[in-house]
């Protein structure tokens, strides 16, 4: 737990305390938080790197912060996250889904920490200029607070143990923290209200500036190439503007399950190319 002035943010830190590998900062997605990231954490700690995963405010263990929940509310938390336990030193940013736009949006206001970007499944700040995405954000936002309404309620709990209480497919200690989650009230209340901001971090991430074309950047895409084509098209840019990306589709994997199992080595392989493609550049 960190405090960052008068609240705490809870972290998680895996792999070396020293090594000369950028470090790998883990974005979770919308109602997601650091636990999504633990299969993740433990498979690039066997490769060498350090990594950290947070749960941003009100989510998990994070103490609630002020809001709006949007991009410049989340960034300041990381931001002053990262200069308290990681100052110095680059950075692989990872983002999943919703955090595509968070993970943007630190790279574009810290450039001179950034080696490269992995993008798990993400959408993109441009993606929200499609009406199509729009409206899909649109229902995720009702359906969110419907989710925040329903947890207050307490009657998630009784789906808490099913499938729907974990889509990851985590097991143990931390498949129970995050069915926990899934069921809590103000966990549930604020990963709403991070998604009622989505509009506004989607421009807040744009009005930041675009990504560097020299930034190595890895997309992963769930599901086969052929798969909601149009989507994919918006999420592959980052990839396809950068002059040293790759896209990578994982034909088993859902959005979620893409985090675990066989797949987590799929994010890894990732981290991988941009870590060797960075050196590449700086040399």
């Amino acid at each position: 737990m960190l405090d960052i002035g008068g609240r705490r943010l809870h972290f998680v830190r895996a792999g070396p305390e020293e090594t000369t590998r950028p470090l790998v900062l883990l974005e979770a997605g919308a109602f997601g938080f650091s636990v999504d990231w633990a299969v993740v954490q433990a498979r690039l700690a066997e490769r060498g790197y350090a990594s950290l995963a947070y749960d941003r405010a009100g989510l998990g263990l994070s103490d609630p912060g002020p809001e709006p929940r949007d991009g410049a509310a989340i960034g300041a938390d990381v931001e002053a996250l990262l200069e308290r336990v990681a100052p110095k030193g680059s950075l692989i940013l990872v983002g999943h889904s919703m955090a595509g736009l968070h993970v943007h949006r630190l790279a574009a206001r810290n450039r001179h920490r950034v080696a490269g970007l992995v993008l798990v499944d993400a959408t993109t700040p441009a993606s929200m200029q499609s009406k199509f995405v729009s409206a899909g954000v649109g229902q995720f936002n009702t359906l969110s607070r419907l989710a925040a309404w329903t947890a207050g309620a307490g009657l998630l709990r009784p789906l808490s143990g099913t499938p729907l209480g974990d889509r990851i497919g985590l097991d143990g200690e931390i498949g129970e923290e995050k069915r926990w989650a899934f069921a809590d009230a103000e966990h549930n209340a604020w990963a709403a209200a991070e998604v009622s901001a989505w509009p506004s971090a989607a421009r807040q991430a744009l009005e930041a500036g675009e990504l560097d074309p020299r930034w190595p950047v890895a997309v992963i895409l769930a599901g086969p190439p052929e798969d909601r084509m149009g989507l994919k098209a918006m999420q592959l840019a980052p990839a396809r503007e950068s002059r040293f990306g790759r896209v990578e589709h994982v034909a088993g994997a859902t959005h979620a399950s893409i985090l675990a199992g066989a797949h987590a080595d799929v994010i890894v392989r990732g981290v991988d190319y941009v870590s060797d493609a960075a050196m590449r550049v700086e040399a």
